[in-house]
């Protein structure tokens, strides 16, 4: 029996538009009809990813807003039509069926009519007319998109349209296994970019895992040293990858149902120099001053250098959240710093494109502690060097954006 390859879909995207819900969250909440896994997994985030220009689409054709149900129809309609280039009438059919299914019969003729009108030229050239039509084309939030502008001119575009160059796999051991699937290498040892990964056994025997090659490459600025905090730790990926150069890993996570996950992580991989608990990074904890001969500080942002990744961040981080993320990097570099050795090393990293939390975060922090300064970086990703660290671009680094900067506490 044919399944409607749109059902699965919306009801992941109803959690993510109507619940918030974050899109890994929605997948591994709702059942799956397993056959088809990778297609459902790939219309979601495929919409996610152009949900703005999608929403003009929408209102080039409907004058009346339709709820978020029919919007969501519709876009799944769009996305299988214009990127997966399948066949009208059965995108038409199938969207029409699940409105039916749904009992939304009374839309069925909306959208039918709907997706046999739409003709993207038609909306393309009224697009090119738009003030902010370069935003909406890339599907990038406005208010972001004019911040990378700003910050890196001409290249913005570049850097708005990069998508993931594919999965990133960091191997433990038996990477020879896989290396007949079409993949890149990157300029860290045992990572490589695979153009689809499915995982298997390996996974849960520790041969590899998934980590991105942005956090790779920040923990590959991290020096070996004999103990180390990494203070916003949660999955894990950097603690665990840390602690093949570090005697001993502290991982401190806010929430507890993320501590578990840092606990599963280090179980899978076989790590036994990690030790992880519950607190607060951004509260300072006398027990552990000048504790640490150095502290990681990947200090929770915008996460805009990752939205290849985690597209939905388009959709629930607005302008005014940043400047609340500004306040908390700052509180947690000011709280952890004080765990830092004399002579010790402070590392702060942030998965986002815009100087506002990178750099400037570390100019305040360094103009208010006179007892740290700023150690010069480099690293074998292509980057970016900024006054006082690395920035990572997604258009050049495998559609990683990341940046990390070393600060040295005096002797």
């Amino acid at each position: 029996m044919l399944t409607n390859p749109v059902y699965d879909p919306f009801l992941i995207l109803t959690k993510v538009y109507s619940d918030g819900a974050h899109v890994k969250q929605a997948i591994a909440d709702t059942y799956i009809e397993e056959q088809y896994r990778s297609r459902t997994v790939k219309i979601v985030y495929g919409v996610l990813e152009n949900d703005l220009y999608f929403d003009y689409c929408i209102r080039h054709y409907a004058p009346k807003a339709p709820k978020l149900a029919v919007r969501t129809i519709l876009k799944i309609s769009l996305y299988m039509l214009l990127e997966m280039e399948k066949k009208r009438y059965m995108v038409t059919d199938c969207a029409v069926d699940l409105c039916k299914k749904l009992g939304k019969s009374g839309v069925s003729g909306f959208v039918n009519a709907f997706l046999r009108r739409f003709d993207k030229n038609a909306v393309d050239e009224k697009l090119k007319g738009e003030k902010d039509g370069e935003a909406i084309a890339l599907s990038y939030p406005v208010f972001a998109y004019e911040m990378l502008q700003k910050e890196y001119g001409s290249r913005a575009k570049a850097i708005a349209a990069a998508r993931s160059k594919g999965v990133s796999v960091r191997f433990e051991k038996n990477a020879e296994k896989y290396e007949n699937k079409p993949h890149s290498k990157t300029p860290f040892a045992g990572n490589y970019i695979f153009e689809n990964f499915v995982r298997d056994e390996g996974f849960d025997k520790g041969e590899y895992t998934f980590q991105s090659v942005g956090s790779i490459a920040i923990c590959d600025c991290v020096a070996p040293c004999e103990s180390l905090l990494d203070c916003c730790a949660a999955p894990g990926g950097k603690s665990v990858l840390l602690a093949k150069k570090c005697g001993q890993v502290t991982a401190f996570e806010l929430h507890a149902h993320r501590v578990e996950l840092i606990r599963q992580y280090k179980a899978r991989m076989g790590v036994e120099n990690v030790t992880e608990m519950q607190k607060d990074s951004s509260l300072f904890d006398a027990e552990y001053e000048e504790k640490f001969d150095a502290v990681l500080c990947d200090a929770p942002c915008s996460g805009y250098g990752t939205i290849s990744e985690n597209p939905d961040i388009k959709i629930f981080r607005k302008k005014e959240d940043i400047a609340a993320l500004e306040k908390s990097q700052s509180r947690i570099l000011d709280a952890v710093c004080r765990y830092v050795k004399k002579g010790g090393a402070l590392y702060y990293s942030t998965c986002s494109l815009f100087e506002c939390e990178n750099d400037k975060t570390v100019e305040k922090f360094v103009k208010s502690h006179a007892d740290f300064s700023v150690e010069k970086l480099e690293s074998p990703l292509s980057h970016e060097k900024k006054k006082y660290g690395l920035q990572f671009l997604p258009d050049a680094a495998y559609g990683a954006g990341f940046y990390v900067c070393k600060l040295r506490k005096k002797s």
